[in-house]
């Protein structure tokens, strides 16, 4: 195939634009937010799980302590009512017998008490542990919240950026000649499509030509399109070339 040298070169900027669509495409794609955002979703479950958990031992404890409340309260009651009794009863027997009750609820009651108190220090270090978590969650949160504020507006300059480029390669693909155009096409699809050669090295592949594929390129005529014989793109050949 043979295309003016102009053409050819014309593929130079058609390859730099596909590489930049490339990039931008990719970076619409995969924002760099978006692995610390999926580890914040499982970092977030976990924390949540640890959540339920220990407002389960918060609820847990609640419920026991309102037991013991109601037991304090019943033993509470008895005494009130025995001292009654006590102070009542005109049989010296049933004042023995109304005294051992009282002890028994005095010791009773006080069992409960402390009971009681280790239930609120208890209760105290859950609710805190709980607060300490939703501390957590929220700071996972607020993190995971301007990380994709980040993420969406990387993703927005990305997408018009895309966008703007491929306008740009559609104006310069229109000033390609058909049947060269359908080949860079065709080679870009395992190739850069086009490269330069400077200092005897093919930019599309970093590979330095041998000297028989040098001598090659020296030989074809200016409008003659020649392919890397290492990764198969047009090599667009100019005064940097040094052939």
């Amino acid at each position: 195939m043979n295309a003016a040298p102009a053409d050819q070169l014309r593929l130079l900027d058609l390859a730099a634009l596909d590489t930049r669509r490339t990039q931008a495409d990719a970076a619409r794609r995969n924002p760099p937010q978006a692995a610390r955002v999926q580890e914040l979703v499982a970092l977030r479950q976990s924390l949540s799980h640890e959540l339920s958990n220990r407002r389960g031992a918060v609820d847990d404890l609640q419920a026991e302590l309102r037991r013991i409340e109601a037991d304090v309260a019943v033993v509470t009651a008895r005494r009130a009512r025995d001292d009654e009794l006590l102070r009542t009863t005109t049989s010296a027997k049933d004042a023995v017998g109304i005294e051992h009750e009282l002890a028994s609820l005095r010791r009773r009651q006080n069992e409960l008490e402390d009971a009681q108190l280790v239930l609120m220090e208890d209760l105290e270090a859950a609710e805190l542990a709980v607060a300490e978590q939703e501390a957590l969650i929220a700071t996972t949160n607020e993190e995971g919240a301007q990380l994709s504020g980040a993420a969406k507006l990387h993703v927005a300059e990305a997408s018009a950026l895309h966008d703007q480029l491929t306008r740009d390669r559609a104006a310069v693909a229109a000033g390609v000649p058909g049947p060269l155009l359908a080949l860079y096409e065709k080679l870009s699809e395992r190739s850069a499509g086009a490269a330069l050669v400077q200092g005897r090295t093919c930019l599309g592949c970093h590979m330095m030509l041998s000297g028989t594929d040098l001598n090659r390129l020296r030989q074809a005529e200016d409008d003659a399109v020649v392919t890397c014989p290492e990764c198969g793109c047009i090599l667009v050949r100019t005064s940097e070339s040094g052939l």
